[in-house]
């Protein structure tokens, strides 16, 4: 039977990359982004395949976490993967964080990990298994010297929930796993050679990932059957330790 897949973020960037790659194995993807024009857009991109189901909403509500499940399993039968990938980046000094930045990645980042993943735990423990892969940030293993404290704080906690989720659901045949992004080259860190070169110089070996290493390292871990609780920082050296 065909395997579906579920991508939050779906639309852009890392989690258009990741829905790209699912289909291109010829799985089922049910991608996920707050509009439906976005989704649209990036369902063209991706040559308008029968087997991609786009699902709008804001994935901080418990409602569209449930519409995924719902509206997936109407189509394709059931689920065997979800990816959590939808996610802000808010970089401050500590001191100027506001409330709204607060709110606002506490709904996408927080909210948005949560209740999709419960309802992927109530689909796949009634469907004998599956795949939980959340999308965290590599400053989550390893705290670097950057003025990004909310981040830290939210994917540092993703990281840890992802180990205690995975424990939980031993006997249910669900791994939980996560993949910590380094620096990625993609169009909103800017194409200009100044900004290239400073985040090159974040990076020990001087160069930047792409969002195909991120694919990537997803379906090494969703190919797994004995990989469970495990982090995958994704970020050539960068959190390995001081350098």
């Amino acid at each position: 039977m065909t395997k579906t897949a579920i991508v939050t973020g779906a639309s852009s960037g890392l989690g258009f990359a990741i829905a790209k790659a699912y289909l291109a194995r010829g799985y089922n993807v049910v991608g996920n982004a707050r509009t439906m024009d976005r989704l649209q857009t990036a369902a063209a991109q991706l040559g308008n395949p029968a087997n991609f189901l786009p699902v709008a909403g804001d994935i901080a509500a418990p409602e569209t976490a449930k519409a995924l499940f719902e509206q997936a399993a109407a189509r394709f039968g059931k689920v065997d993967i979800l990816v959590n990938n939808a996610g802000i980046f808010i970089a401050k000094p500590a001191v100027d964080y506001t409330e709204d930045d607060t709110d606002a990645i506490v709904a996408t980042n927080l909210k948005g990990f949560l209740f999709p993943a419960q309802e992927a735990i109530r689909h796949m423990e009634a469907n004998g298994g599956g795949h939980i892969v959340n999308i965290t940030a590599s400053l989550g293993v390893t705290p670097a010297k950057a003025t990004a404290l909310l981040p830290v704080l939210i994917k540092g906690g993703l990281n840890m929930a992802t180990r205690a989720l995975a424990l939980e659901l031993a006997g249910k045949n669900i791994k939980v796993n996560a993949v910590a992004p380094g620096i990625i080259s993609t169009p909103l860190h800017g194409t200009d050679t100044a900004t290239q070169e400073f985040l090159k110089g974040l990076v020990p070996t001087h160069r930047l990932g792409t969002a195909q290493d991120i694919a990537d390292a997803v379906l090494y871990l969703t190919d797994s059957t004995f990989i469970s609780g495990h982090i995958l920082t994704v970020d050539d050296g960068g959190s390995a330790g001081n350098w």
